[in-house]
This record gives C-alpha cells, structure tokens and sequence, in this order.
C-alpha cells in the first residue's frame, strides 16, 4: 500500500493553508481512512499546534500520525525525507502543510505531490502569488513565481516517472457571502487562469468566524455534533463536505 499525498502549498501566509489541512485531516478520519500528516512550517507549525490542541480536549478526537519535521537544511530535509518514506508505506493519506514562504522543503514535497491544493484569499493581492494582472485592463500578462514554481516541480515529477500527474486545485478560501464587482473579477480571472496554468478552481471556504474559534480546541467542524451547529456552521460543515467532493480521492472511491 502507498499514500495518496496531499500537499497544501502557497508561497504567500494568510490564506488558511493549516485551517484547510486541518479540516480535510478530520474529514478523511471520518471516513474511515488512515491518515499521516507532516508540518514542514519549521518556525510557525500551525497544524502541529492545531494538533497539539486536539491531544487536550476533553473528550477522544481522532488525530493523524504526525510529524513536525525539525532541524535546519541538511538535517531538516534528512527527518522529512524518513518521516515521508515511513508514512507513505503504513498511510492511506499523507496531508503536507508547507510554509507560506518559498523554502527548499516546501519545493521538495510539491514534487511528492499527487493532489496539490492552492488555498487563495479572494483578492488581487493574493493573486499577484499566481498571475500578473494588468491593472487597467483586468486580464492576465504572465503567470507569476509560484505558478512557475509549481510548473517546475509538476515537471521534475513528470522526468522521475513518479506517475500520475499532480492533480492542482486552487482553493478560493474566505469567499464573501454577498456578490460583489472583485468576487465576479476575481470568478474570471481565475477561469482563464485556470487554462494557462493546467489548474482546477473550486470553492473554499467561506469568511466565518467559526474557522479561527475552533483552533484553539483542536476542533473542527467535523467533531461538533449536528445538534449544537448552526444554520451558519452547517453550511460552513457542507463547505468542508464539497471540498473533499471536489478533491475526487481514489481512496474514497
């Protein structure tokens, strides 16, 4: 048996990288799936404090077999590279969380990467990681590093003969609940973005409160019980159920 490997990447912090890893983790375990995960965010860790949180609430929560990778270049990229190997032959899943910066680690595990997802902040600002963007005529002039970045990395993948190609699905993340003239821009440029780049576009998650506030508890929306959610936190639980939908896992299959 070898993991499908997930890796959450953009070179840009604040889009919800950890949050979004997080939530798919709890979502694969309520399938019933074996699950690995590795935080290669060597100063913030995000999804391992996330994690860490989970072993402290006060009831039993499913968790991955983790590893925050540690150390400094040779060493760091030595436990990875052990850490991955193991996981990849006991796992059904490795979920990857890499930094929001360009790093020599987060470039390896995007070559790892058979499902690579992109969460992007619906803004220009976020954007500008993918693709330039002329600002007076609101159309695409170049991809930008990242994408390039990532194209590098899908062909390295493709000369190593490491199989399938990367499944990459840009995640619009924190998506506004009213229409709005950048909410429709920003559908457009994506589309087209999406042809240039060879990426899928699919929705996030929305901008609700509950994401942030269930971090400190180790919580998803996964692990609260149907009774005590919302109408709010029922769509946002249905946000999470339609990402791992669009994600087309042949381990759910």
């Amino acid at each position: 048996m070898t993991a499908h490997v997930i890796v959450f990447g953009n070179e840009k912090g604040g889009t919800g990288k950890s949050t979004a890893a997080m939530h798919v983790i709890a979502a694969l375990l309520d399938h019933g799936l074996q699950v690995g995960s590795l935080d290669l965010d060597l100063r913030q860790g995000t999804l391992s404090r996330y994690i860490e949180n989970r072993t402290h609430a006060n009831r039993p929560l499913k968790t991955p077999d983790h590893v925050r990778v540690v150390g400094e270049g040779k060493e760091a990229e030595a436990h990875f590279k052990d850490a991955f190997s193991r996981l990849h032959d006991a796992e059904d899943v490795i979920v990857i969380d890499t930094p929001g910066h360009d790093t020599v680690l987060g470039r390896l595990a995007h070559t790892f990467a058979d499902t690579l997802i992109t969460p992007l902040n619906d803004s220009f600002i976020d954007l500008d990681v993918l693709a330039r963007v002329d600002g007076h005529t609101l159309k695409i002039t170049r991809p930008s590093h990242y994408a390039e970045n990532v194209w590098e990395q899908r062909k390295q993948r493709s000369l190593s003969g490491q199989g399938k190609p990367v499944d990459w699905i840009v995640m619009r993340n924190r998506l506004s609940h009213l229409d709005a003239r950048n909410k429709r821009d920003m559908e457009g440029l994506l589309a087209d973005l999406s042809k240039r780049i060879g990426c899928r576009i699919v929705s996030g998650f929305g901008e609700r409160v509950i994401y942030r506030e269930l971090f400190l508890k180790g919580l998803t929306l996964m692990d609260m019980k149907t009774d005590k959610l919302s109408m709010s936190h029922l769509a946002a639980r249905q946000e999470v159920r339609s990402l791992i939908e669009a994600m087309n896992l042949p381990c759910l299959k």
